[in-house]
């Protein structure tokens, strides 16, 4: 009988030792370089969500692009963009990711020169004419609904030459004068209409209307002659051309801007080199939007950014929109280069969703 020896049985463990040994214990691989490449990926990708949101915001800023309705509502919270800007710049620096730092600090600077220089006043605050001053109010009325004596009792105490209104309807029109805005302003030239698109103007000198009013999507925006005692002639506009609600609401928002005077545009024939134009109302637009940064380009002044306080809120005061909306500004007065900028103020009103804007104005002579 023939014997075979037997084959020994495959070692099963992961580690067999030499023949005759007994087999060693099974290792396992390390994986901490794979938890530090997911850490690194994680890290590189953490800090680019916190740079690139903010760059594409200052290119979109300051390039002035027209990106839409909804870019023309969101430019307007570019100083909140801004501040958040500053936290996530060191944000990237603790994550080590030095090109993402660069471009967040980019963004950040970027942002910073456009916001940071409407919280410093001016210095002189513009010229220094010898000519009378002009002390001007607005006040946005709700659809009429604001308080009438809260108004007389603002145009009262800030000792106003000129109340540009908007949102004037015909029983505003009945209330201010009952309420007395007649014997402090005794001038006036009114576009009143039921809802939102009613404005005028009063003023303690005599008023007469300088043009037809500028008037898209139902917003009249009316223009006024107001003749100052040893001034040049004065157009006022009152300002209020409707808002990018919706898309279909961005075009007359655009056209209602840029059909604004410039200075020294050639209109009335009453019009002379000396012409003063001050426009003042709810612009519904801040110095972030293209249209009205091409009217300080054109040469006017806006009156709250050269008294260093271009970052004072006027919107919303009132309504659904208190609870969830940062506040933006949104009224203001603009004036012509040549024109000193004294004193720039807002003042809450009752029943209003905007807030008074006051500019006192010292004239060329």
């Amino acid at each position: 009988m023939t014997l075979t020896p037997s084959t020994p049985p495959a070692a099963t463990s992961g580690n067999a030792g030499p023949a005759g040994a007994a087999p060693g214990p099974s290792r396992t691989v390390p994986d901490r370089p794979v938890r530090r490449g997911g850490r690194r990926r994680l890290a590189t990708v953490l800090a680019w969500a916190a740079a690139l949101p903010f760059a594409a915001w200052a290119v979109l800023r300051l390039g002035g692009v027209d990106a839409g309705f909804r870019w023309a509502q969101l430019v307007a919270f570019t100083p909140y963009v801004a501040a958040a800007s500053g936290v996530a710049a060191p944000a990237v620096l603790a994550l080590r990711r030095w090109a993402a730092l660069a471009v967040a600090v980019a963004a950040a600077v970027a942002l910073g020169s456009a916001v940071l220089p409407r919280a410093i006043a001016d210095g002189t605050w513009g010229p220094a004419p010898d000519g009378p001053v002009v002390r001007v109010l607005t006040a946005n009325l709700l659809m009429g609904q604001a308080s009438a004596a809260g108004v007389v009792e603002r145009v009262r105490l800030a000792r106003a030459d000129v109340l540009a209104v908007q949102e004037l309807t015909p029983g505003a029109v009945e209330r201010l004068e009952e309420a007395g805005l007649g014997r402090l302003l005794p001038y006036r030239k009114v576009l009143a209409r039921d809802g939102v698109g009613g404005s005028g103007v009063y003023a303690r000198f005599p008023v007469e209307a300088s043009g037809p009013a500028i008037d898209f999507g139902g917003f009249g925006q009316l223009r006024a002659w107001v003749r100052v005692p040893e001034a040049p002639a004065v157009e006022v506009v009152s300002v209020h051309p409707c808002a990018p609600a919706r898309p279909d609401r961005e075009p007359c928002w655009k056209a209602g801007l840029e059909a604004l005077p410039r200075p020294g545009d050639p209109g009335d024939p009453r019009d002379t080199a000396d012409t003063v134009r001050i426009l003042a109302g709810d612009f519904n637009a801040t110095l972030d939007h293209r249209p009205v940064r091409d009217l300080l380009d054109a040469g006017y002044r806006d009156a709250a950014d050269a008294t260093g306080r271009g970052l004072t809120p006027t919107w919303p005061e009132l309504g659904p929109w208190v609870e969830f909306t940062p506040g933006v500004t949104l009224d203001r007065v603009l004036a012509d280069a040549d024109v000193a900028v004294r004193r720039f103020e807002t003042y809450r009103l009752e029943g209003a969703d905007h807030r008074m804007t006051f500019a006192e104005l010292q004239l060329p002579d």
